[in-house]
């Protein structure tokens, strides 16, 4: 590709931010001229993308004027989406959101590419592309090859095991601190700000705010953003529990097909192997499974602990881990740029 784009990343010094431009470098994606973007507190200081120092500007209504961004990523929080994704539209660029703010807006495609591709087609009619929760990109990686598969699923159920890297760097800088401070026996001093309760040595059964069915914001995200990314109305219960990991989720997600269906482990292991960006790690025998330490750093998906159901053939059980801030936010969404440009054969 001989064409440049000229990329905005909003919330540049950021967790998601910092990812975004590794990622960029990594996979060689195309950039012309780069706009670190952040608050005005960080603006002035300085990232480092293909061995220059580039300088954070200010995001403002009117940084976008003039500069002809092609691409803008934001991942600065869901209310600088609301504010600041109109002026980057306004002004030419694609918004490929990485908050919830539009997830959910029907004018919105919701995607991960090697699920839902053709969604991006209706970036047109906002300008935006919403990139989803990264629990939801995971399970919907390891969902999508079964549902090829079997045709028809009828329920998941899924408990995810959520790093502290899920609340940006001030959640891997408690867990650092909480046992910093159990190993100076002082723990009960230790302050917790990222998380409602210590979670050193702890694990929180509560991610973002309850409401009024007894789940929390977090666990509906998985429910209703399935849904919009996969095109079917597969039922999804979810319980989100965050657990004293730096990084990488985990997720032990149990799949209900039609009751015709008998599960062949075989065939589902392959499905699962074959598709795009997700690879099976699974020898019980051996202790070979996914775990955070293996995710963390890659932009694969990984799945082990498949099995059958012990009382009904119509059901699987696996174990799937994926490193959030890579697979389940910057990977996605540099990944969404490349489809984006790709079918819009720029």
């Amino acid at each position: 590709m001989s064409r440049k784009f000229n990329v905005a990343v909003v919330g540049a010094t950021g967790a998601v931010g910092e990812e975004l431009f590794r990622i960029l470098e990594e996979q060689n994606f195309p950039v012309g001229e780069l706009l670190p973007l952040a608050s005005a507190k960080s603006a002035g200081s300085e990232i480092e993308f293909n061995g220059k120092r580039v300088k954070v500007e200010e995001l403002t209504e009117s940084v976008f004027d003039g500069r002809d961004i092609d691409i803008a990523f934001f991942s600065a929080g869901g209310s600088i989406s609301a504010k600041y994704a109109k002026y980057a539209v306004e002004s030419g660029a694609v918004v490929i959101d990485n908050t919830s703010h539009f997830r959910m807006d029907s004018n919105v495609p919701l995607v991960v590419p090697e699920v839902n591709p053709e969604d991006i087609a209706a970036w047109r009619e906002t300008g935006v592309i919403a990139n989803p929760n990264c629990s939801t990109i995971q399970m919907v990686l390891a969902l999508k090859p079964l549902l090829n598969l079997y045709g028809d699923i009828k329920r998941v159920d899924v408990s995810t095991y959520q790093a502290t890297s899920g609340a940006g760097k001030s959640g891997m800088e408690e867990l650092v601190r909480q046992m910093q401070d159990f190993f100076a026996f002082k723990l009960d001093e230790s302050e917790h700000k990222a998380f409602s309760h210590q979670i050193a040595l702890n694990v929180i059964p509560q991610i973002d705010v309850p409401i009024d069915n007894g789940y929390t914001k977090e666990e509906m995200k998985m429910t209703n953003e399935t849904t919009k990314i996969m095109g079917t109305n597969i039922p999804v219960s979810a319980t989100c529990v965050r657990v004293p990991v730096l990084r990488s989720h985990s997720e032990a997600v149990t799949v209900t097909f039609a009751n015709s269906v008998k599960v062949d482990l075989e065939q589902a292991r392959l499905a699962l192997n074959n598709f795009e960006n997700v690879e099976v790690m699974d020898n019980l025998e051996q202790g070979i499974y996914p775990m955070p330490i293996i995710a963390t750093d890659t932009d694969i998906t990984y799945v082990g602990r498949v099995r059958k159901d012990i009382f009904q053939d119509n059901i699987l059980h696996m174990w799937v881990v994926a490193d959030q801030v890579r697979v389940g936010a910057a990977t996605n969404a540099v990944r969404i740029a490349q489809k984006w440009i790709e079918l819009e054969d720029i």
